[in-house]
Formats: C-alpha cells, sequence, structure tokens
C-alpha cells in the first residue's frame, strides 16, 4: 500500500471551470469525482469545493429562467452526493448586457486561508484563472500549504492587440506548480 504526500483539497471555480469546457473542450462533460481523484493522486483528499451560482431568478421567473435554474440544482444536488464535495454558493446578478457573480471568490479564498492556516490540508489544488486569488494563495504559502493552479492554456487577444493568457499572470506566478488543463486531463475525466 502506498503511504500518502498528505492531506489535500480541490478548489474549483467552476464558471472559469465550465468556460474552459465550453471553449476549449466542446463542452465536454465530465466526472468530477474522477477529476479530483486524478487531480490529487498521490494525495488524501480532504474535500472538494466546487464554487458558483445559482442562474439569476426575476420575479417572476421566466420559464428559461426557472429551466436553467432546475437544471442548476439538479447538477449541485449530484455533486453534493459525492464523496466529500461541498457546492458552495455566490450570488449571481444582473448587469448591462448580461450577469456578474457576486461572492464566489471570496467564499474560495476564505476556505484556501482557513484550511490553511488550521494545518488540515498540505497541498491544494486550485482550479481557476483569476487574480483576485493571490492574497489567498500567498497566506496559505506562509502556513506552510503548497498550491498547484490548474489553468486554461489558451490566450486570447486583447482590444488593443495584444497576446494574453486566459489566467492570469500574477496568480500564475504565486503559485507552487502549474499545469494546463489539457486533452489528456479531460479525456480521462469525461463522461
Amino acid at each position: 500500500m502506498s503511504q500518502s504526500l498528505g492531506r489535500a483539497v480541490v478548489l474549483i471555480d467552476n464558471g472559469y471551470l465550465s468556460a474552459i469546457l465550453r471553449d476549449e473542450f466542446k463542452e465536454t462533460r465530465i466526472d468530477y469525482l474522477k477529476l479530483s481523484e486524478v487531480i490529487c493522486k498521490g494525495y488524501s483528499r480532504l474535500r472538494t469545493y466546487i464554487y458558483d451560482c445559482l442562474p439569476y431568478q426575476a420575479n417572476p421567473p421566466t420559464p428559461e429562467q426557472q429551466e436553467l435554474y432546475a437544471g442548476k440544482v439538479k447538477f449541485f444536488n449530484a455533486l453534493q452526493k459525492l464523496p466529500s464535495f461541498e457546492p458552495r454558493f455566490g450570488k449571481q446578478r444582473p448587469r448591462a448586457g448580461g450577469f456578474v457573480q457576486k461572492g464566489v471568490d471570496v467564499l474560495l479564498a476564505v476556505d484556501l486561508v482557513r484550511l490553511s492556516s488550521k494545518g488540515q490540508i498540505q497541498k491544494a489544488f486550485l482550479i481557476a484563472g483569476d487574480g483576485d486569488y493571490v492574497p489567498a494563495v500567498k497566506a496559505a504559502k506562509d502556513d506552510g500549504v503548497s498550491v498547484k493552479l490548474y489553468h486554461s492554456g489558451v490566450f486570447q487577444t486583447t482590444l488593443d492587440g495584444h497576446t494574453i493568457p486566459k489566467y492570469s499572470n500574477e496568480l500564475w506566478q504565486i503559485c507552487d506548480e502549474r499545469e494546463i488543463i489539457s486533452d489528456s486531463l479531460i479525456k480521462q475525466c469525461a463522461f
């Protein structure tokens, strides 16, 4: 029997992961438990936290909003039934031209800092791309936690013609390890 390298947590910004699956992998559906197991290989997984928002509902909600909401609730109910999985919800708010998530980044950052400061984990596997996580990663590292970032491998062109990655360069730099969410990883975890 192999010995564990320590206890780990998987922290998934599901808005980010969903965009990668949509834009880079033709909306491939994945098994989140398998993804967690592959990522945590060698570690004892304490828990997988998935951060997202339930879809916005007008008052009264439209039939389309009701259908979208019901689908998301079904998805999160299925995730909650997986061993050591816990969805965390921010709020989705309307804004000109669409919607914006509120509170998701803060929830993820608080969990990373809390688990690190209490010595509950030795490793954090982060699927995210937002620079807002940098202070939390720094705090986790100060508490002795090694942080591995999984991120998009795609670059985008800005309005002024520059090519930049679909993740925060500052986040990429602060993490101890980095890995592109590759075709190989997605194939291992696809339904």
